[in-house]
């Protein structure tokens, strides 16, 4: 009876003080309320049935970061993932005393400039891009579902990622920025 008293006051006191903060933060997302909840629940659930629960210090950022696992996994069950849902995916990645709403802003604004960039691509290359990228789609899958070669696919694939390549290149700034790139946040997962 006595770890059950200590791991609900380590869940009080830890976990359950941050649900007001993601709550907001999820609003903020434009969730619908009913997922909002859902997630939040979710997400509380899977703190506190945390089997090393007496090793977790840092609350805020363990919820968060459930709550980005738990969104993530959502996205990719569905067949296109939004960039714009992906950016704000990004500022639930919260690390007690490390990061900025700066850096947020900034991986944000570098995932809406490429999905403008993608935007701008030629209507196949486009497709083939995002069913390839995105949707992490084979190029046999792909060639299918339009009904051309694996060899077209892959042409457009390699115009896309040049066309992607160049427009981002034109766009960097001289002195590289301080803060995290969505470059560098992909390759941390």
């Amino acid at each position: 009876m006595h770890d059950r008293d200590a791991r609900n006051a380590w869940f009080k006191s830890t976990i359950l003080a941050h649900e007001p903060a993601l709550r907001r933060q999820l609003r903020r997302m434009s969730l619908p309320a009913v997922e909002i909840d859902d997630v939040v629940a979710e997400t509380l659930a899977r703190a506190y049935v945390a089997t090393d629960w007496e090793r977790i210090d840092q609350g805020r950022s363990y919820l968060f970061t459930i709550a980005r696992n738990l969104l993530t996994d959502a996205a990719r069950r569905k067949a296109v993932v939004s960039f714009d849902l992906m950016a704000d995916l990004e500022v639930l990645n919260v690390v007690d005393g490390a990061g900025s709403a700066e850096d947020a802003v900034s991986v944000r604004d570098e995932l809406r400039r490429l999905q403008t960039i993608i935007d701008s691509l030629p209507p196949q290359c486009r497709r083939v891009f995002v069913m390839r990228r995105v949707q992490e789609r084979s190029t046999q899958e792909i060639a299918a579902e339009l009904a051309v070669s694996t060899s077209t696919v892959e042409k457009h694939l390699t115009k896309a990622i040049a066309l992607v390549t160049r427009a981002l290149a034109e766009h960097q700034p001289p002195q590289q920025k301080s803060g995290p790139s969505w470059r560098k946040v992909k390759e941390t997962r």
